[in-house]
């Protein structure tokens, strides 16, 4: 049962707003779960549910994923961005298959040493597709705890060991009640206690909301600054992947100068890109994905 007066308005909002999304339905597998958490570092839902229904309609299981050339994952995914999480995915489906006899393993410990996979990423499939009791801590988790337990508008730039200890305090005792509050908390922040503009007034926390009791002090932690776009290393990147994705075979040089002016950084983006394993040069001009 509940064991902190946080949890029931929580859960009772969640039972009635959650979104009906793919990887959280009774239906969905493991390795659904694993998808959609990859897919979801830095980039929003809205982007991520059309991949997420190709990826898994291609690749239903992690066998089908290894058995395909890293290439085509990172074909498949398309312009979510930070390509190289389509080669940690491509690697830890190979690692399911070679170690876990194809099936995604539930021990937080086995979903660790999977390529690609950190401790949010462990807690989070442990949690949501085995129904396991773990503390659970992406962004939109560390804000709601921030304001409503701490009373802070937003939680340290990185990572706090007081941040983890608050966490697990605040877990239920029963394991499926504490999946259940992990999740619960993670849609609060992204639909209604978000970074800016939170709409306190329909919060199940607004009455009892230490940041809200002590007048919702603004943010004085340190600067965060926004990461810039146009004429990043990163847009150049992105213009080069492109290039490369949608080329049925090797791309010439030509195509990717076309792409990207400035020789200087379109020649130390595309080597990065090979040093990523996300091209190969397959001639003295030519490119093409792995």
């Amino acid at each position: 049962m509940p064991t902190s007066p946080l949890h029931a308005p929580v859960l009772e909002w969640y039972a009635v707003a959650q979104r009906d999304l793919p990887w959280r339905r009774p239906e969905a597998s493991p390795w659904s779960v694993l998808v959609s958490e990859l897919m979801l570092q830095q980039t929003p839902v809205a982007r991520v549910l059309p991949v997420h229904e190709a990826w898994l309609e291609r690749w239903p299981t992690p066998a089908d994923l290894a058995a395909e050339p890293t290439g085509e994952a990172v074909r498949m995914w398309g312009r979510l961005g930070y390509p190289r999480r389509a080669l940690r995915l491509h690697a830890a489906a190979v690692a399911i298959v070679a170690d876990h006899g194809g099936e995604v393993p539930s021990s937080h410990a086995d979903l660790l040493a999977l390529p690609g996979v950190g401790e949010y990423t462990a807690a989070a499939v442990a949690s949501f597709a085995f129904g396991q009791r773990h503390a659970v801590l992406d962004t939109n988790v560390r804000r709601v705890l921030a304001r409503a337990a701490s009373g802070v508008a937003l939680p340290p730039p990185s990572m706090t060991r007081a941040e983890r200890a608050l966490a697990e305090s605040l877990l239920p005792d029963e394991d499926a009640v504490a999946a259940t509050w992990a999740v619960a908390v993670m849609e609060l922040g992204a639909l209604v206690c978000t970074a800016t503009s939170p709409r306190c007034a329909a919060c199940p926390l607004r009455e009892q909301c230490a940041w809200v009791l002590a007048g919702s002090p603004a943010y004085d932690g340190p600067p965060r600054r926004a990461q810039a776009w146009a004429g990043t290393d990163r847009q150049c990147r992105g213009r080069l992947m492109a290039v490369l994705r949608e080329a049925l075979g090797a791309v010439h040089v030509s195509a990717l100068e076309a792409a990207w002016g400035p020789t200087e950084q379109r020649e130390r983006c595309l080597a990065g890109l090979v040093a990523d394993g996300l091209a190969v040069q397959v001639g003295p001009e030519t490119y093409a994905l792995p």
